[in-house]
């Protein structure tokens, strides 16, 4: 393999990987009504603003060279609404947790909170494929970029991490299936580098790749708005909810002035 294929691929393992040192925050986490409501009000908000901030406006920067700025935005919007269409499908197919009592119990007899921490994991897994690609395509033509795209990832990582971890381990009182299910979000953006590596390159246009983040926006929005946000709020604790989502939306961007 090719010396920058290589590098790029051990780039894109860094970041997707760095998801894990938010995991870290279950070894101190405290189980309580108001943590799991700042938690999945948290994750709500890193949601809305990597796909409003970050991959739709990806998508439009990649789709307007190509068809022009109004066709363009139109057909970023429709991919983006594609994505959440998908999600009302596949939505029905993820099925609800069977849980213990104690379990039940620990979570006020609420098994979508282990729902909610599971789509979660299934969204940022496919924000993180194509992100991976996207780390891969750019460390293999100028290392120097691709290693500045991979900083600034491992940084929006690290929250995206917690936005797993934190429900999964509130709902089954597991830290291993937190770490584990934190693990597979995270690997899957250096499969999506090996992939391109591998296999996708020709086909990786300027227009697929606009279509990819808009579709991923869409889902990631879907469960933002649909899992989180209300699961958020059933606890009772509707300023805690509003507050963490508010903080989500504020700090992904921050994570940008390091790349």
């Amino acid at each position: 393999m090719e010396g920058y294929a290589a590098q790029a691929l051990l780039m894109s393992l860094m970041a997707g990987m760095s998801t894990m040192v938010g995991a870290l925050v279950i070894l101190f986490a405290r189980k309580s009504a108001k943590v799991v409501t700042a938690s999945l009000g948290f994750a709500a908000g890193i949601m809305i603003a990597v796909s409003l901030a970050e991959l739709f406006p990806l998508a439009v920067e990649e789709m307007v060279p190509i068809h022009g700025k109004p066709v363009g935005t139109v057909m970023a919007v429709l991919f983006l609404l594609l994505g959440m269409l998908l999600s009302v499908v596949l939505d029905r197919f993820v099925p609800e947790p069977k849980m213990s009592p104690t379990q039940m119990e620990q979570n006020g007899g609420n098994a979508s909170l282990f729902h909610a921490g599971f789509v979660s994991m299934l969204a940022l897994s496919l924000h993180n494929f194509p992100e991976g690609m996207a780390t891969f395509i750019a460390g293999y033509e100028n290392l120097s970029l691709g290693i500045t795209i991979a900083l600034a990832i491992a940084f929006h990582n690290i929250p995206e991490g917690i936005a797993v971890a934190l429900p999964v381990y509130y709902s089954t009182g597991s830290r291993k299936k937190a770490a584990w299910y934190t693990f597979v979000s995270g690997i899957s953006e250096p499969i999506g580098a090996l992939l391109a590596c591998v296999l996708l390159q020709p086909f990786l246009t300027g227009g697929v790749v606009g279509a990819l983040f808009a579709l991923v926006a869409g889902i990631m929005v879907y469960i933002a708005i649909e899992e989180l946000l209300p699961s958020s709020r059933q606890y009772g604790y509707d300023n805690w909810a509003l507050f963490s989502t508010m903080a989500g939306v504020c700090l992904m961007p921050l994570t940008k002035m390091f790349g």
